[in-house]
């Protein structure tokens, strides 16, 4: 686990899992420290000893409010996170709550519902969910942080790594481009079902408002912080709807990477 500070009064834990043949994905988890405290997704489901260390760590679990799901897979120590801090709430869409109930039993009572569009007040901000261009789920969204303009995108952000000491790194500009490039377009084939048969103009529409906000920083689960070539990751989002297909593994070699896709230590 690696505990970084990508911009004003946000930290982020970063997980990594090495995925054989492609990379090393980072996973992450970030702290808002407003005056209502946020956790915005919640680390890997084999990790979630040491992540539950590095969060209590910083913040402690009665000063936290608020635990947003960007995603409903991105569950990985929720349900640790609110027995613990009593007073925090969950925040998911509405769809998203529906997914977790399937499996889960959720108290209405310890649930936000924050659908695309609306805002959640954090104390000294708000924090607006929208819906990201690049999604697997349609349940998940992203969220602006209107104070300092950061940009949470959940899984529209994402590229495998070529090492691990890369996943720690401090902004996406210290991967080669044509690494990034390739991860990013690798991980929207893979990650977004069928990105080709996305209306154009919708998407590229979806991805111009995203791009007028003008995040200081774009904050991905799936991507090291973007500071120095924001413009960059959005211009390879651009482009990556036309991303060949990725084609899943065969039987083999799926069962070659269920074997290595332990947390990486970093």
């Amino acid at each position: 686990m690696h505990i970084s500070r990508p911009a004003p009064d946000i930290a982020e834990l970063t997980d990594a899992i090495a995925i054989p043949g492609l990379g090393f994905l980072p996973v992450n988890a970030y702290v808002v420290f407003a005056q209502e405290p946020v956790l915005i997704d919640t680390g890997l489901r084999a990790s979630s000893p040491d992540f539950l260390d590095e969060l209590w760590s910083l913040v402690e679990p009665d000063d936290l409010r608020w635990v947003y799901l960007t995603h409903p897979d991105h569950t990985g120590s929720v349900f640790e996170i609110l027995a613990t801090a009593q007073d925090a709430l969950l925040v998911t869409t509405r769809p998203g709550l529906g997914l977790l109930s399937l499996e889960h039993r959720v108290p209405r009572e310890r649930v936000f519902v924050l659908n695309p569009g609306e805002r959640l007040d954090v104390g000294d901000r708000r924090l607006m969910a929208f819906r990201p261009p690049l999604r697997d789920n349609p349940a998940t969204t992203g969220l602006i942080d209107e104070l300092t303009g950061a940009c949470f995108g959940s899984d529209c952000f994402g590229a495998p790594m070529t090492s691990g000491d890369l996943v720690q790194s401090e902004d996406v500009a210290a991967v080669p481009d044509d690494d990034r490039v390739a991860g990013e377009r690798l991980w929207t084939a893979a990650d977004t079902p069928r990105p080709a048969d996305m209306d154009r103009d919708a998407y590229l529409s979806g991805l111009a408002w995203l791009r007028d906000v003008d995040p200081p920083v774009v904050l991905g689960s799936h991507l090291t912080p973007a500071h120095f070539r924001v413009e960059a990751v959005f211009d390879t989002l651009a482009d990556a709807r036309d991303a060949p297909s990725h084609m899943g593994r065969d039987e083999l070699i799926f069962r070659q990477m269920l074997a290595g896709m332990e947390p990486t230590r970093i």
